[in-house]
């Protein structure tokens, strides 16, 4: 998919951050865009922001982890542009708490949101890619996706399974031969909302945490993290990462293994506070 025009793309978690510049950037390369959010201000204002560039878009609310919604969704898009060629499952979202304290409901928000919700969108939209004859299936996973992270047990538990989803899907396409390509895409720290917008277990302060990402963590725009994404998109490729700290980060899984663990560990607990508390029985995680 070398050139966007006349393309449809369709992009969850539109109202805010990468997905947002995704459609803008999408847009002024002459694609068609269908946004979703959860988030109805921010959906409405990437609309407006699509609009007044004259691009043709279809705007609804969504929750990605609403299975039937989502099947719905694809077949409202389908039938509003008459096909779709591009779906970048992107709407995620955050918790940080350790496996002892965080509740089980958490990990299963974060798992629906995350991991499902990449599921449901490439499930719902495989169909009308394969027809378009000119399909691309984009799935966002994370640096945590390629690396564990003391804290991060629901995220990392997500992004991996998107990981591996998105990697098989990629070699069936190919065994099938059909017409999608497919692109896991691993960003590392961008500068959105995300971490403000975070869950976090008792025993840990939300500000704190989203502050330790925005200063010290988040070193990517996420207008240019787009740019990157839509360029491995024009060359095809199965995998991006996105950021330096990214790619440093992949290098030291590969080049050390398991050994990265001992490395995260000894060094993780000095950059993140501490939780005050600590919950011992499973039946206090209900």
């Amino acid at each position: 998919m070398k050139n966007f025009k006349g393309k449809v793309a369709v992009v969850t978690g539109a109202g805010s951050g990468m997905g947002r510049d995704l459609a803008l950037q999408l847009a002024g390369k002459g694609a068609l865009v269908a946004i979703s959010d959860v988030n109805p201000a921010g959906l409405e204002e990437t609309e407006r922001l699509l609009k007044s560039k004259g691009a043709q878009v279809h705007s609804q609310l969504l929750n990605v982890a609403e299975r039937e919604a989502v099947l719905e969704y694809a077949d409202t898009v389908a039938e509003h542009f008459g096909k779709v060629n591009l779906v970048i499952n992107n709407a995620g979202i955050a918790h940080h708490g350790e496996v002892e304290i965080t509740e089980f409901k958490q990990y299963e928000r974060v798992m629906d949101i995350d991991y499902w919700g990449v599921v449901n969108g490439t499930k719902a939209f495989l169909p009308y890619l394969i027809a378009s004859g000119d399909g691309h299936v984009v799935n966002t996973s994370s640096l945590f996706g390629i690396l564990a992270m003391p804290g991060q047990s629901a995220y990392n538990a997500a992004k991996f399974a998107v990981r591996g989803f998105t990697e098989s899907l990629y070699q069936e396409m190919k065994i099938a031969g059909h017409p999608v390509q497919v692109t896991c895409v691993h960003p590392g720290g961008i500068k959105t909302a995300i971490a403000r917008n975070a869950t976090v277990s008792d025993g840990h302060d939300q500000r704190t945490t989203a502050e330790l990402f925005d200063k010290k963590l988040a070193r990517t725009t996420s207008a240019r993290a787009a740019e990157i994404i839509i360029s491995a998109i024009e060359k095809n490729r199965p995998r991006v990462l996105v950021g330096a700290d990214a790619k440093v980060i992949d290098l030291l899984v590969r080049a050390g293994g398991s050994m990265y663990e001992v490395v995260i560990a000894k060094f993780a607990g000095r950059l993140a506070p501490k939780p005050e508390t600590v919950i011992q029985h499973p039946s206090e995680l209900l």
